[in-house]
């Protein structure tokens, strides 16, 4: 049976590392866990993915030993339903604006009595016989905070029943505050902002997350971000390869 080792950690309060995959390859996700990273994200939202290939590409996270987690494209019943039932042991929710987004989103994470999800998981069996009877217990749901308007109700959003965490989204954080981020006082506003949402969390007892890169990452572990991802599988590739092209030129 596969646990959820990533939520164990966070409810630890121990940090953990991911890393969305976008390139709609399955095999990355293998590959990318077996570098170490605690969960992968396969992105939906904005990734080149079909339903077969997220399929697969939990499969492959399972195998290299990480935590398989999905950011559906919308806040949507059956969207995240069968997100689930294809094998996500995580989900995380985009453009989470409101208390009445959070419970939406809820609803459709957990079996009654703590939610509405539908009985039918036709891709999770390969979790173990006895799945129905711990996913309860074991999946994670993050909700995104990245607009002025989640980050001002950030402690009510994060104190809905069944909302596990956030995932701060900073860029579109930036983007709905008219913000440019080469501007050294609209940097300080967004970081503010950002902290007033870590504090949102910590008020609810949930926990804090964020989007960031390798050059941040750890200074926001640092300051008490727990859910952190550094980046795409795109990213890796493009970086890498200039990398090695300045090397050799």
């Amino acid at each position: 049976m596969t646990k959820n080792r990533t939520r164990a950690m966070l409810l630890r309060d121990e940090p953990a590392y991911g890393i969305t995959l976008t390139a709609g390859a399955p095999v990355a996700g293998e590959v990318l866990a077996q570098a170490g990273f605690d969960f992968i994200m396969v992105d939906n939202q904005h990734g080149l993915w079909d339903e077969t290939g997220t399929m697969l590409a939990y499969r492959s996270i399972v195998l290299g030993g990480a935590t398989p987690m999905l950011r559906v494209q919308k806040n949507d019943y059956y969207t995240i339903g069968r997100a689930l039932d294809s094998g996500a042991l995580g989900v995380i929710v985009p453009m989470v604006n409101s208390v009445g987004d959070a419970q939406e989103a809820a609803r459709a994470m957990r079996y009654p009595p703590r939610g509405e999800r539908s009985i039918g998981p036709f891709g999770a069996s390969f979790h173990g016989a006895d799945y129905l009877e711990w996913i309860n217990d074991k999946v994670y749901l993050g909700v995104q905070i990245e607009s002025i308007t989640a980050a001002e109700r950030a402690e009510a959003i994060l104190s809905v029943d069944g909302v596990d965490g956030c995932w701060v989204g900073p860029a579109d954080l930036a983007a709905s505050m008219g913000l440019d981020l080469t501007v050294t006082a609209d940097q300080a506003v967004h970081e503010e902002t950002i902290l007033q949402v870590l504090e949102a969390c910590r008020k609810a007892g949930k926990v804090p997350g964020i989007a960031g890169r390798p050059h941040n990452a750890s200074d926001w572990v640092a300051r008490g971000m727990r859910f952190v991802t550094v980046g795409s599988d795109g990213m890796l590739l493009s970086e890498g390869a200039t990398a090695i092209l300045a090397d050799l030129r």
